[in-house]
């Protein structure tokens, strides 16, 4: 279900098209339309090129088959770019073709939505190339497949502007798809993962334990990026920036920026619980996140922050399973004391 208004769409566009980009950075939704915007110049120019540098007297020089050939050769470099890394899953002994020797994907990638990605690139290319046909010449063809073009990049624009909406306002730190995670994970954790990606019913929580660099965030953010592009309301937030949002209220959080907080998401991400080895001290233990969710330690069920936590979805990014004062046990008892039931509960240890 999709919960971005038309209105955001439109501020959203007035936001990314008026007004100086580079003093307040670039979006996601700006820098999409500015690739598309590339992809149209790609096709055009090429055409252009193409047709003044023909021999008068070549066959091929005629504006439609110029557009058609520059739009084979953007076809063909975009089928190489989709073909090579996920159709061909094979070792290859270079690492800039198909796969570097050793790598092979731990979660298999969105083939239909790359696929979707990949057309809709092509038929910007196309627009180019055949907007250069109807200048220099104006066919009847030429307008047909324009036109063509135009209703499907139409809708096809539509989706992906409002994914990279969905992708803005989630806050990830960075840009990561799950096919791009390849740590080490057992086989039982992976399952885990693609369950908890799989299910959208409403109060599960994934604890990730591990070590640094053992792929804990990249993995968390990499699963809640696929939530996402299914235009699902993902939040990210470190546990320290959480700390403070549960004493402010949600309309002094929202801003241009921000379409809903913490509380709005569907999904919520902590990030840095714990730092995990070689830092052996637990930073924030599970008695200590508690009392920041009751401050009066009075208990009360209707505490809004409590409820809010134990009916969401949540990822939580942890240190080491076990240290010297808590293990993983206090963090799933602490769940269970807020209200979340045992079975909604997932974990997965990271080594």
């Amino acid at each position: 279900m999709a919960f971005i208004t038309y209105k955001e769409v439109f501020n959203q566009l007035k936001a990314d098209l008026i007004g100086k980009d580079s003093y307040r950075g670039v979006t996601l939704t700006y820098a999409w339309m500015a690739n598309q915007f590339g992809h149209i110049a790609l096709g055009f120019m090429p055409s252009f090129l193409l047709f003044v540098f023909l021999p008068q007297n070549s066959y091929l020089k005629k504006p439609l088959y110029v557009a058609c050939i520059v739009t084979t050769f953007w076809l063909v470099f975009e089928l190489y770019n989709f073909l090579g890394p996920l159709l061909i899953n094979r070792i290859s002994k270079y690492k800039n073709i198909y796969i570097p020797v050793g790598r092979k994907y731990v979660f298999k990638p969105s083939w239909k939505n790359i696929a979707f990605d990949t057309f809709t690139d092509m038929c910007f290319f196309a627009v180019g190339a055949f907007s250069f046909a109807l200048l220099k010449e104006g066919s009847n063809t030429s307008i047909i497949i324009l036109i063509a073009l135009l209703v499907y990049l139409t809708v096809a624009s539509r989706y992906w502007f409002l994914v990279k909406m969905y992708q803005q306002y989630a806050n990830y730190p960075f840009q990561f798809r799950l096919s791009q995670w390849n740590n080490f994970i057992t086989t039982t954790n992976r399952k885990i993962v693609r369950n908890y990606l799989a299910d959208e019913n409403e109060g599960e929580h994934l604890l990730i334990f591990g070590s640094q660099l053992s792929g804990k965030t990249s993995l968390g953010v990499g699963l809640l990026n696929e939530l996402s592009i299914k235009k699902h309301r993902c939040f990210y937030s470190s546990a320290t920036k959480l700390y403070t949002y549960f004493f402010i209220e949600d309309n002094a959080l929202l801003s241009d920026w921000k379409i809903w907080t913490w509380k709005q998401a569907d999904y919520l991400i902590i990030d840095d619980v714990n730092p995990g080895s070689p830092i052996q001290e637990e930073l924030i233990c599970p008695d200590r996140f508690l009392r920041f969710l009751d401050p009066t330690q009075s208990g009360n069920p209707e505490n809004e922050s409590i409820t809010t936590i134990a009916k969401k979805n949540i990822i939580w990014v942890l240190g080491n399973c076990k240290t010297t004062d808590y293990d993983k046990n206090d963090w799933v008892q602490m769940l269970v004391n807020i209200g979340v039931h045992p079975d909604k509960i997932r974990m997965i240890n990271l080594i």
